[in-house]
């Protein structure tokens, strides 16, 4: 892969945070939703090393052994690993001078974030109190110097690094840790206000290093030194090949393995005392190469995305409604055997999802449900009306994806709670994650089956639904049914009929088809193109990155064909290129919303052809996961989603041009009518929903 051809994806991702960074440093953003972007971009952080930064360290290891590895690699893992350290730091660095901005910026809003050594006598008992009532049960302290190994670190926990000593020798210290009981107590306690209006907030760890001299009162020492860190693990899981034990116990043992990850990262206080960074640093091995990244006082920001709601405003975000054609109909199941229905979330309601499957659990003349499910919610209302269908005796299949990474324990939680209730779990295929979004319902009408059901862009999570935009496709197309139950064929008999999926007609379906047909789709836009005929390709994705795809996309450019593109994240493409006519464009939308959406748009010599996805142009999406897109057909639905993606692609208040240094540019608006699409699609979407004669109350 050629420096010249494309960006490097790890350093394009790191391009995406920097982009969630400039929100948390937006005045016109909510202070409240600031401090939720600092909490989003340290989430992404750790995320990006237990994964991506992993992953290039244990490419370094294996080039170290087989030389031949870097003949294969234009860009050395090594050299990847330096540059992330580089921009990490500088992002490190505009993340700490953020958050001491937010911190005046709460000051002026009379809260304030207070430590152990700014209490007062009311605060103080409060805090006493507070630590012997609800902290205290979960405090064990280590005394790391006795101990022969570094005990085991909890990769997602915050840890105090304690140095002791007695005040009338220099000699006589010890090194001590304590693991924040975060998940069991909560990050933030807030203080009695004191003068009026104010509020005081205090971090866990602070009520715990005010607490210090009661904890190791035992050896009578009378000054502390305390610090904040945090490790960063390799979050691979390891799957043996031993065929005596089944998937599921691979993968239990896998997450036991996953804890005993190497250290990626080691993030901690830059003020903590240097005997004991390194001795933590020699204990975890680390060597200079390693990510040891000097901060601040706080770390695991990522908390800061529950930050107490103490600002006393309103909150801006709209609610979602419900779809114009479910309005007063008594059934959702009756609206989409008549009609196809697109859900945009989160500006529709995600309750017309779990309404259709509660209804289909209550409903007599159905007799089963299919449906695939990646990340659920904490108490999903998906699994509890699937559960009632199964108890009133429906067949219900459901393809629970155990390798849904970060979300592998919950799901093999929700495995048993299913099996148990005489729900048949399907768990994938070797080697493949499942990522479609399906569903198909099958009801008994007189002497015929009715099918039913949905394809989505996102998952079937009611919790990331209100703030992740994704579009959801209702139908009873039959063809798009059949295409559905092909696909549940395969999953349930891949080891007898593993080319099943290739019977697909309707649906473009990864890992049989979808690439070729992109590529014909691509190509045909190429051949209009030469022959003068209209042309044009618009992708709204998460990621691209699919380097094969991408020089089809510089060819089509270089042809003539229009090609506009809004990619969240990872954008590996090249944009600017002289030989590109007309210049291609290419914004990427950060704002309130995560935009998750995949959207494809070929114009096919005005012959449009539309698809929404749950594919991104990826490797892994493409090669490596059974996806979905399916196209849109209803001319009404298709001019909705036009016009949404049209919106998007006039934002100049979100949007940033996606260029080749990464500079991450908002698009100008100077002298044009601004245009926050979030907000402009919230009111296209509502205006359609008023009935005649009502009134809108924007």
């Amino acid at each position: 892969m050629s420096k010249k051809q494309f960006i490097q994806r790890d350093i394009s991702w790191l391009s995406f945070n920097a982009r969630v960074l400039q929100e948390a440093n937006d005045p016109d953003v909510p202070l409240k939703e600031r401090i939720r972007f600092l909490g989003i971009f340290s989430n992404n952080m750790d995320e990006f090393f237990r994964v991506r930064v992993a992953t290039l360290k244990r490419m370094t290891e294996l080039a170290g052994k087989r030389k031949k590895l870097n003949m294969h690699m234009e860009i050395a893992p090594q050299s990847i690993l330096d540059n992330i350290q580089t921009i990490v730091l500088q992002q490190q660095n505009e993340f700490n001078r953020i958050w001491e901005g937010i911190l005046k910026e709460l000051r002026k809003e009379k809260i304030f974030l207070t430590d152990e050594k700014h209490l007062n006598r009311e605060q103080q008992a409060y805090v006493k109190k507070f630590f012997d009532d609800e902290v205290r049960a979960y405090i064990i302290p280590l005394m790391i110097e006795t101990l022969p190994a570094l005990p085991y670190l909890r990769d997602k926990s915050i840890y105090l690094g304690i140095v002791m000593r007695k005040q009338h020798s220099a000699y006589e210290q010890k090194y001590a840790l304590i693991e924040i009981p975060a998940r069991a107590v909560g990050r933030f306690i807030q203080l009695p206000a004191g003068k009026s209006g104010e509020q005081h907030i205090i971090l866990l760890e602070d009520v715990i290093r005010f607490n210090l001299p009661q904890i190791f009162s035992y050896f009578g020492y009378d000054y502390f030194d305390a610090h904040i860190f945090k490790v960063t693990k390799d979050a691979e899981i390891e799957i043996e090949e031993d065929i005596s034990t089944s998937f599921v116990e691979k993968m239990e043992k896998g997450l036991k393995n996953r804890r005993k990850g190497k250290p990626v990262r080691f993030v901690y206080d830059k003020e903590m005392d240097a005997g004991l960074l390194g001795y933590l640093t020699n204990r975890l091995s680390l060597s200079r190469k390693s990510s040891i990244i000097p901060g601040g006082r706080i770390h695991n920001f990522r908390h800061f995305m529950d930050f107490p709601d103490v600002f006393g405003t309103k909150n801006p975000r709209r609610a979602a409604f419900t779809h114009p054609l479910l309005r007063g109909a008594t059934r959702v199941t009756d609206v989409i055997a008549k009609n196809d229905v697109m859900l945009h979330f989160p500006y529709h309601s995600f309750n017309t999802v779990i309404d259709l499957l509660r209804e289909a659990a209550i409903d007599p003349d159905v007799i089963s449900i299919r449906i695939t499910a990646y990340r659920l919610a904490s108490s999903s209302k998906v699994i509890n009306a699937l559960i009632n269908a199964a108890r009133n005796g429906k067949q219900v299949v459901v393809m629970l994806e155990l390798k849904a990474r970060f979300d592998e324990e919950a799901n093999l939680e929700w495995k048993s709670v299913l099996e148990e209730e005489g729900v048949k779990v399907l768990l994938g295929v070797p080697n493949m994650k499942i990522h479609a979004k399906l569903c198909i319902i099958k009801k008994r009408k007189g002497p015929k089956i009715i099918q039913y059901g949905f394809v989505s862009t996102g998952n079937l999570n009611e919790k990331t639904a209100r703030v992740y935009g994704d579009h959801c496709l209702l139908t009873s197309n039959r063809n798009v049914m059949a295409d559905i139950n092909r696909i549940f064929h395969y999953l349930e008999n891949f080891k007898t009929q593993p080319d099943h999926l290739r019977l697909c007609k309707t649906l473009l379906v990864c890992p049989t088809g979808m690439r070729k047909q992109l590529m014909q789709l691509v190509n045909a836009e190429i051949k209009h193109a030469k022959a003068g005929k209209e042309s044009g390709i618009t992708l709204k994705l998460n990621a691209l990155s699919d380097t094969v795809l991408i020089r089809k996309l510089y060819e089509a450019a270089a042809a003539g064909v229009p090609v506009k593109l809004i990619i969240r994240g990872i954008c590996c493409a090249m944009t600017e290129n002289k030989k590109f006519k007309p210049p291609v464009t290419a914004i990427s939308i950060v704002d309130e919303y995560l935009e998750h959406a995949r959207v494809m748009i070929f114009c096919n010599s005005g012959k449009e052809k539309i698809y929404i996805s749950s594919a991104d142009w990826m490797v892994r999406n493409l090669d490596h996961r059974v996806e979905a897109a399916i196209p849109v057909t209803d001319p009404e639905i298709r001019q909705e989603l036009k016009d949404i993606i049209h919106i998007q692609l006039r934002d100049n208040v979100k949007a940033r041009l996606l260029n080749n240094d990464l500079s991450n540019i908002y698009v100008p608006s100077a002298g044009k009518k601004k245009v926050r699409s979030q907000i402009e699609t919230y009111q296209y979407l509502y205006k359609k929903n008023i009935a005649p004669g009502e009134v809108s109350s924007d």
